[in-house]
C-alpha cells in the first residue's frame, strides 16, 4: 500500500467522523451519525494495519509480529469496552465517558515516551540521531496535556461515581488556601521543563514535566463540585483531542490530527456552551477555578442556599391551575424514559 493510498483512506475515514459529529447533531440523525461514526474508525483500522506492515517492510523488519501486538490490544481494548458498554446504565454514562477519557489521555502518554525512547521506530528521525527541535516541541505538548486529561478524568470518574470514600473523590469540592497560586506554580513550571525537554531533550525534564502535569490534572479538577462535572467531562473531552492531535504532528499521521482536532475542537466548543448555559466563566472552567466558593469552602462554612420542598400533589395543583407549562427536556428526562409520556400527556 502507497502512502498516497493511506493518505486518501486516511481522508475518507477524516470525512466520514466530519459526518458522525454532523449526524449527533439532531436525534433524528444520530443513528446515521454513529454509522458514520463506525465506518470512520474501521477505515482507520484497516489502513493503519496496512501501514504497520508497510513500514515494517521499509525498515526490513517482521511487521508480522507487530501486528499481531496491535491485534491483541484490539481484542483486549475492545472486548472490555464491549462490556462495560453493555453493562452501563444510562445514568452512569457520564462516569463511563470520564473513564474512556482518562485512558485517550494515558494512551498519549504512552506513545510520547516510546517516542521519546525510539524516535527511530516512529520514523521521527534516525537510529543514534537527536529528535528534531520541532517533534520534541509536540511530543512535550501532547504528553503534558494526555497526563492532565488522565489525571483530572481519574477524579471526575471518581467525582460522578459517588461511591468512593477517598476525600478527591466526593462530590463536594476540594479546596485550600492558595491554591490557584500553587495551579499557577504547577503550570508554569510544566510549560518551563518542557522547554527545557525541547531544547536540551533531557529525560529528566521530560519524566519532571509528566509528575507535574498528573499532579496539575488532580488539582485543576478537585475544586469542582459534583453537579458541575458534565461541564468537566467535556472540558477533558476537548484535552484529550488535542493531546492525540499534538501525538499525530510528531508521527506525522494525518489521521491523528484531524481526528484530534475534530474532538478538540467539539469539545471546547460543547464545554463553551455549557458553561454559558450554567452561567460559568469558560476561562475559570479551563483553570479549574470553579465549583463553589472557595474561601467559604476552605473555612468549613457551607454555602447558604434557599430550598423550596413540595411533594408530587403540591407540583400537580400547581400544573392544574397554571396557564402555560414549560417543559424543557432534558438529561435525567431521557434516562427516565418520560419524554414519550410528556408527548402524550400534552
Amino acid at each position: 500500500m502507497s502512502m498516497n493510498l493511506v493518505t486518501l483512506l486516511y481522508l475518507v475515514a477524516s470525512v466520514c467522523f466530519i459526518q458522525a459529529l454532523k449526524g449527533l447533531s439532531h436525534p433524528t440523525t444520530s443513528i446515521r451519525g454513529n454509522v458514520f461514526g463506525m465506518t470512520g474508525m474501521g477505515i482507520a483500522v484497516v489502513t493503519t494495519a496496512a501501514l504497520i506492515l508497510k513500514l515494517a517492510e521499509d525498515l526490513g523488519t517482521a511487521g508480522a509480529s507487530g501486528l499481531v501486538w496491535v491485534l491483541i490490544g484490539l481484542l483486549v481494548g475492545g472486548s472490555a469496552g464491549t462490556v462495560m458498554a453493555r453493562r452501563v446504565q444510562m445514568t452512569k454514562m457520564p462516569e463511563l465517558v470520564a473513564f474512556m477519557h482518562s485512558m485517550i489521555g494515558m494512551a498519549a502518554v504512552f506513545i510520547a515516551v516510546a517516542a521519546v525512547a525510539e524516535p527511530w521506530a516512529f520514523g521521527i528521525t534516525a537510529k543514534g540521531r537527536l529528535i528534531p527541535a520541532g517533534n520534541r516541541l509536540e511530543l512535550f505538548l501532547g504528553a503534558a496535556i494526555g497526563a492532565i486529561t488522565f489525571s483530572g478524568s481519574v477524579i471526575a470518574f471518581g467525582k460522578l461515581s459517588g461511591k468512593y470514600k477517598f476525600r478527591l473523590f466526593k462530590g463536594a469540592p476540594v479546596v485550600f488556601p492558595g491554591q490557584h497560586m500553587l495551579n499557577l506554580v504547577l503550570g508554569i513550571s510544566t510549560i518551563a521543563l518542557g522547554l527545557v525537554f525541547m531544547f536540551t531533550e533531557s529525560w529528566s525534564a521530560f519524566f519532571l514535566m509528566l509528575a507535574l502535569s498528573f499532579m496539575l490534572g488532580v488539582l485543576i479538577i478537585i475544586p469542582i463540585g459534583g453537579a458541575d462535572m458534565p461541564v468537566v467531562v467535556s472540558m477533558l473531552n476537548s484535552y484529550s483531542g488535542w493531546a492525540a492531535a499534538g501525538i499525530g504532528f510528531s508521527l506525522n499521521n494525518s489521521m491523528l490530527i484531524i481526528a484530534g482536532s475534530l474532538v478538540g475542537s467539539s469539545g471546547a466548543i460543547l464545554s463553551y456552551i455549557m458553561c454559558k448555559a450554567m452561567n460559568r466563566s469558560f476561562f475559570n472552567v479551563i483553570l479549574g477555578g470553579f465549583g463553589g466558593d472557595a474561601a467559604a469552602a476552605a473555612q468549613g462554612r457551607p454555602e447558604q442556599r434557599s430550598v423550596k420542598s413540595g411533594s408530587a400533589d403540591d407540583a400537580a395543583f400547581i400544573l392544574g391551575n397554571a396557564e402555560t407549562v414549560v417543559i424543557v427536556p432534558g438529561y435525567g428526562l431521557a434516562v427516565a424514559r418520560a419524554q414519550h409520556a410528556v408527548k402524550e400527556g400534552v
